[in-house]
């Protein structure tokens, strides 16, 4: 980025810092006390770096008093225990949430800087692939604007997900090296140093008091280390913790080595031991049992529960009272990662403070949650018994306990019934036997919960039914939501504006204030207002692309956007091959000379963005077809602006930042019965693109809250795609009867789209008509084609579109992550929030 210029009072400021302390002296003093830097030296960094830390000192204060508060209160505590934190660029966030946004940028101008060029210095943390982290990041802005006492508990990955880079059309995974600046809103903790263990053998013995001991021996010895983010809440006092642990080695690891002169193998050893904190695995849709990946899990949760536990014990007095725990102690366990944590509680109650196995159990299965994220068989966790057994050998004989004793209440309950014993039985027999960690977080959690209507329904229904009949008051929905701070009113400042200054601003913290929209949905002057800022988000999208990739969209065709994971469930093959039937016809229209046909068709710039996991043959191959479609596409004259395909290369929290705004169409289009729940489709909704979309995870809910006049709805239902499925689906037959996508098909299939390897996305092909076609795009083409022509119509009357957009935002209020966490706190954790 070219050098910010700086004018005369940069230098009077940095040669004598005032005492005042506005936030332009704060950051003066860090520029020259913190980082050592005057005018001559500065960088851009320096000064991004500079402003951080003061913005990070205006949260100290409350961060210090919102800890005091809850230890003086002795509060119940919620400990959101995540593999993945998605946070996003915290600078921009921090301020909204300060509410000192204008304040600074001003502040900066003073000193001849510009805010928004300085946010664009902060690397994205990379602590998660999608959905799930950045779902967790919602919850910790939810949990700390609503001042419920929390924390939220991970790994800080040294390299997160890959960089993912386009060449010749293919994904390319470079390393993220997130942290080679440092990271200037992290504190470091060494005061909170705990020992996590690994290997071993269990020796067991009886004490002198008679009593039964187990005791893990022989371990390998990790140190899990600190690092705490503050999290402030919106326009209030609480600030809390999310808490992430670094891997260290312990002072004396294998010093022996040293003894000895093996120096290379100390060296070697105490880098393996730092790998279990290096690198974010990159594939969080299917469950890869390495060992790596079983030791990142227990390690961040061995040490977040010696965390937990201290601090139980800090305003206890002795003898403590553990049956108090789960009164002080939520614990939600984001998917199954880091359902070890049930395990562990056990072995900690029972190996190291002594309590009987009942009273372990009874506070252990009323201090967990847990929430499931997947219904895909290919995500559950399911972790090889030898793996497990040399891993984490306590922890093994403790699950086996766990389990016999479960087993033997079911088969009380249902006596003769083999067949539910074999599927709820947490041991998975076969020619190797597995832990199914979902099973386990059933068992050991007071509350399972989806994150959909429909999800939540299959999880009782098909998923888990088993466990739904034994215990049908342990299951319930939490509907997943987003925080509006960031995905409304950070990055989209123009519509935030204007929709604050005809409804004033409550709806920040209460999205439900957006109802009050709705009269102004027919305002002609106010869709001109909303039209404007749309077009002027466009504009900004188009202008970013065409000086970085230099690409040229048309900012008058309706942008079209997919962002999402690279997978096949999510059906970006789908819109790829409904691109090439718009090219057909397009061509068609142009080759028969048809101006009116020409000119009735409405533009589109159709725009990609997301990540294959590196070992995701399919995903990767769908990336290359939809980059070759858009070469061949974009490079046709006869197309010219009437249709255009773009894939943006490393889809991130602050590239979506920058897409949300600028988005009309929302692609919410996977296989009926396989999203979870998705937040997407909500961040779309929010900012005014309308959705077209099949009735899976939240688009159910979505089109129940704004109406099924404002989306667009095709595909089969999941029951429809479940009878299909029974009944026999044959995928040729829907390829043999459509013309148009038979012909888009068989382009592919040719070669038209490679011409140097005619033979490249045969895969491709094969899997859609000669290997069943798993997530049936061919059954559900025809519906698609026919609302996507909708759309195009919809289009042309941009007063009824407008409307539709307005009508969207209006009816979001549900899906607020408020709402989501509101309910989690009356419903599974019972805690209230507390005034700081």
């Amino acid at each position: 980025m070219e050098e910010i210029k700086k004018d005369n009072s940069v230098k009077a400021s940095t040669a004598a810092v005032s005492e005042d302390t506005t936030l332009k002296s704060s950051f003066l003093r860090h520029l020259k006390y913190t980082l050592a830097k005057d005018e001559y030296t500065a960088t851009d960094r320096d000064r991004y770096k500079a402003l951080s830390l003061a913005v990070r000192d205006r949260l100290v204060e409350k961060w210090i008093k919102t800890q005091q508060a809850y230890y003086n209160k002795d509060v119940k505590r919620v400990y959101y225990l995540s593999l993945e934190f998605l946070i996003g660029r915290s600078l921009g966030n921090v301020l909204v949430n300060l509410d000192i946004y204008e304040e600074a940028r001003k502040e900066l101008l003073a000193v001849g800087l510009e805010l928004e060029q300085l946010r664009e210095l902060e690397w994205d943390p990379g602590l998660g692939n999608g959905g799930l982290g950045r779902l967790a990041a919602c919850f910790l802005d939810s949990l700390a604007t609503l001042g419920i006492p929390s924390y939220g508990y991970g790994i800080r990955y040294e390299y997160g997900i890959f960089f993912q880079k386009i060449r010749n059309g293919h994904q390319v995974e470079t390393p993220d090296n997130w942290l080679r600046y440092g990271n200037p809103w992290e504190i470091e903790r060494p005061e909170y140093l705990f020992i996590v263990k690994f290997y071993g053998k269990v020796n067991k013995y009886t004490d002198k008091h008679g009593r039964f001991i187990c005791s893990w021996i022989d371990t390998q010895d990790v140190v899990a280390l600190g690092y705490d983010t503050a999290i402030p809440g919106y326009h209030n006092n609480t600030v809390n913790t999310m808490r992430l642990w670094g891997a260290k080695s312990t002072r004396d690891f294998d010093l022996g080595y040293f003894q000895h002169g093996d120096y290379e193998r100390a060296v070697s050893d105490k880098v393996l031991t730092e790998t279990i904190s290096k690198v974010l695995y990159p594939n969080d849709n299917v469950f890869e049992g390495k060992e790596l990946r079983l030791k990142q899990e227990y390690f961040f949760v061995s040490a977040t529960l010696q965390d937990i536990m201290r601090r139980f014990k800090k305003n206890r007095q002795q003898p403590i009272e553990y049956r108090d725990f789960p009164n002080k102690t939520v614990i939600q366990l984001n998917d199954t990662h880091p359902s070890i944590a049930i395990a562990e509680l056990m072995r900690i109650f029972i190996d190291i403070e002594g309590l009987d196995w009942d009273v372990a159990w009874e506070i252990t299965t009323e201090t967990f949650g847990y929430t499931n994220h997947t219904i895909l068989p290919e995500a559950l966790e399911r972790w090889s018994v030898p793996l497990f057994e040399r891993v984490l050998p306590r922890h093994l004989e403790i699950i086996y306990e766990i389990n016999y004793r479960f087993l033997k209440g079911v088969e009380e309950r249902f006596p003769g019934d083999g067949g539910k014993l074999s599927r709820m039985s947490i041991i998975e027999e076969g020619d190797e036997k597995k832990v199914r960690m979902a099973n386990l977080s059933i068992v050991g959690s007071r509350s399972v919960n989806g994150v959909s209507a429909l999800h939540s329904e299959i999880i009782k229904n098909e998923l888990f039914k088993d466990f739904y009949d034994y215990w049908p008051k342990k299951f319930n929905n939490k509907t997943n939501g987003i925080t509006q701070r960031r995905w409304l009113r950070l990055c989209n400042p123009a519509l935030s504006e204007l929709i604050t200054q005809h409804i004033g601003d409550a709806w920040v913290v209460d999205l439900n204030e957006l109802k009050k929209l709705i009269p102004f949905a027919d305002n002609i002057d106010f869709q001109k207002k909303w039209r404007a800022i749309k077009q002027d988000n466009k504009r900004l999208l188009a202008h970013c692309l065409k000086e970085k990739k230099g690409v040229a969209l048309n900012v008058d065709s309706i942008f079209d956007c997919h962002f999402k994971r690279m997978h096949e469930y999510k059906r970006q093959l789908l819109n790829a091959i409904h691109a090439v039937v718009l090219y057909n016809r397009i061509k068609a229209a142009a080759k028969s000379g048809n101006k009116s046909a020409l000119k009735n068709i409405v533009p589109r710039t159709v725009i990609f963005g997301g990540k294959a996991a590196p070992g995701y043959f399919m995903a990767k191959l769908i990336i290359k077809l939809i980059n070759s479609i858009a070469e061949v596409v974009n490079s046709d004259p006869e197309v010219s602006d009437l249709l255009k395909l773009f894939f943006m290369e490393n889809y991130s929290v602050s590239l979506s930042e920058m897409i949300l705004p600028a988005a009309e169409l929302s692609e919410q289009i996977s296989t009926a019965g396989t999203e979870a729940s998705g937040t997407g489709n909500m961040k779309f909704a929010l900012n005014g693109a309308l959705t077209i979309g099949t009735l899976d995870g939240a688009n159910i809910e979505l089109k129940e809250n704004i109406g099924a006049d404002n989306i667009f709805i095709f595909g089969l239902t999941a029951d429809k795609v479940n009878e299909l499925k029974q009944r026999g689906y044959n995928p040729r037959e829907y390829y043999e009867r459509n013309a148009e996508l038979k012909q888009a098909v068989d382009m592919i299939d040719n070669g038209f789209f490679s011409k140097n390897d005619a033979n490249l996305f045969k895969p491709i092909i094969e899997s859609l008509l000669n290997h069943g076609d798993q997530y049936l795009l061919m059954a559900d083409f025809e519906s698609y084609a026919k609302c996507q022509e909708r759309v195009a119509e919809l289009y042309k009357d941009q007063a009824l579109w407008t409307k539709m957009s307005i009508l969207n935002v209006a009816n979001m209020g549900f899906f607020s992550s408020d709402r989501t966490i509101k309910e989690y706190a009356d419903d599974i954790w019972l805690v209230k929030p507390v005034d700081v």
